[in-house]
């Protein structure tokens, strides 16, 4: 059944609702949640969760709402073979037999969001509209790693074939490579805006603050990658304009713009860390670092500020899954990646960019014990 039918008036703003499928045997509850959800939604209904299945099979939701307790297959044994069709979809598990058991069973199984059977109606609402938009940013993300995968693997195989060249074609490499992570961004924050948009003149004014954020990052993301591009027009053998800038300052912006906040990037130390330089390329510097650590598997990461003398050191530390002498040495050379979808140029980038700003550049890593940079700048005087 769909609920959502009715064809639109002449001159009508078609506004697309995101489809919900709701799996239940019992005909009364399930009607009753497809009513409830049926001005905000497209509802979908289902009473044996094999029909349920047929039907994501058929077509992508942006939710399923799916009882536990059901004959033939239960939700959980149902929510394994659903996962296996769709991995980006939200589920929010309903019972009412309701135990801690069963709430663990369900997310240990894939489930986003856990509801007691009957639920409040606007506590069911409010987490529907929660996991549809949860939906949309994982296929988001999903469709953007498919296609910064193709692309890191067409430019591995170019520099394969090409290495070695003249300067002009590594710098364009460059480019591209440090690119890609800010464009991802203001690419998945414009979706987000245009998302919001849609919805803004159908909830509350409240979702405009969502907006002027998201817009700030789509700003600022965007600011970075017409540095880069400006950068590369003007020739990249131009020294850049150098300026006294806090390195912590720095290190926050790249965390909000472009690991959007990420929690297991923490700033410790110095509360100021003044040197000279150029922001957006200590920006490059910090981006692959982060990169780097992050897709080695480290869940922290520590960037540690100290005062040595007349010198700042900015210490990196995660808990990834490090590397031996051999790979570290081939890694600081450049062209070699242990990912897949790897270039091998991110170290190579960084000590480049540390000696134009007369820093050291050192690395420790060794196998399980995660990886260890150290940046040494001289300090900025004081103004």
């Amino acid at each position: 059944m769909l609920t959502d039918n009715n064809p639109a008036s002449p001159g009508a703003v078609l506004t697309e609702k995101p489809p919900v499928l709701v799996v239940d045997d019992e005909y009364g509850p399930r009607e009753s949640i497809a009513f409830s959800l049926a001005s905000e939604f497209a509802v979908d209904t289902a009473d044996r969760a094999k029909e349920a299945l047929a039907k994501l099979r058929a077509r992508p939701y942006a939710a399923v709402v799916l009882d536990i307790r059901m004959p033939e297959m239960d939700g959980i044994r149902a929510l394994e073979e659903l996962r296996k069709i769709d991995a980006h979809v939200s589920v929010i598990m309903l019972t009412g037999y309701g135990t801690l058991l069963t709430a663990q069973q369900a997310m240990v199984a894939g489930a986003n969001q856990y509801l007691r059977k009957p639920p409040d109606i606007p506590e069911l609402i409010e987490a529907v509209r929660k996991q549809t938009q949860a939906t949309r940013l994982r296929r988001a993300q999903a469709a953007l790693a498919r296609e910064a995968l193709d692309s890191n693997t067409a430019l591995k195989r170019e520099i394969e074939r090409n290495e070695p060249q003249i300067w002009q074609a590594r710098a364009s490499v460059e480019l591209v490579h440090d690119l890609n992570n800010p464009l991802t961004v203001v690419i998945g924050y414009a979706s987000l805006l245009a998302e919001e948009a849609r919805l803004l003149r159908q909830r509350d004014p409240a979702a405009a603050k969502k907006l002027l954020e998201y817009s700030a990052m789509v700003e600022k993301a965007a600011e970075y990658c017409h540095h880069l591009s400006e950068n590369w027009r003007m020739a990249a053998k131009q020294t850049p304009t150098f300026a006294r800038v806090d390195l912590i300052h720095v290190v926050e912006e790249v965390k909000q713009v472009i690991f959007f906040g990420n929690v297991a990037i923490q700033v410790t130390g110095l509360s100021e860390a003044w040197v000279r330089g150029a922001k957006f390329e200590l920006m490059r510097v910090l981006q692959n670092l982060f990169k780097n650590s992050l897709e080695a598997g480290a869940t922290r990461l520590m960037v540690t500020f100290s005062r040595q003398g007349s010198q700042i050191e900015m210490s990196i530390a995660d808990n990834g899954t490090g590397m031996d002498a051999d790979r570290l040495k081939r890694a600081l050379h450049g062209g070699y990646s242990s990912k897949s979808n790897g270039t091998g140029l991110g170290l190579s980038i960084c000590r480049h960019l540390a000696g134009t700003h007369g820093a050291t550049f050192g690395v420790e890593s060794a196998p399980g014990k995660g990886t260890t940079v150290r940046l040494l700048f001289p300090a900025a005087p004081a103004e």
